[in-house]
């Protein structure tokens, strides 16, 4: 129980360094400065956090982090990987308001194609369907990284 509570400390704290010191986490007009920001085309569906769609372990993302309803985070084709779409990469995605962040990979059979996750919600993602859109994302600068 002990451990518990300093894990969730440690969180917290993390938590908040980051909102103090990174203007992405501060979500101002800053990352600019921090990003680089690139366009491409790909092809957009949505998923689920149910075995039948994913694996075993649904909520588990291929990077290992746990995908809880109302996050917003994508998988990525593979291919994508190479282009500098790495894990936590943040993504606006044409039609969506959000940034989305990388958090799991898709089947190395699909190319140029994202997955936006939609925690349970089943109608939500066939009502998505898959299209193409247009998505821009970030790549941190060198000298920005923390």
């Amino acid at each position: 129980m002990l451990k518990n509570k300093y894990f969730i400390l440690i969180i917290i704290l993390t938590c908040f360094y980051c909102k103090e010191t990174c203007s992405y986490c501060k979500g101002k007009e800053e990352d600019k400065d921090i990003y680089e920001w690139k366009t491409i085309s790909v092809t957009a569906s949505a998923y689920n956090s149910l075995a039948y769609q994913t694996d075993s372990s649904p909520s588990i993302g291929a990077f290992g982090d746990s995908l809880k309803p109302g996050m917003k985070c994508i998988a990525v084709s593979r291919d994508l990987l190479k282009l500098g779409l790495k894990h936590n990469t943040p993504v606006k995605i044409e039609g969506c308001d959000s940034i989305y962040l990388v958090k799991d990979k898709m089947n190395a059979r699909w190319k140029k194609r994202i997955d936006i996750y939609m925690g349970t919600d089943v109608k939500a993602a066939r009502n998505w369907g898959k299209k193409k859109v247009s998505i821009t994302y970030g790549i941190p600068k060198k000298n920005n990284l923390h």
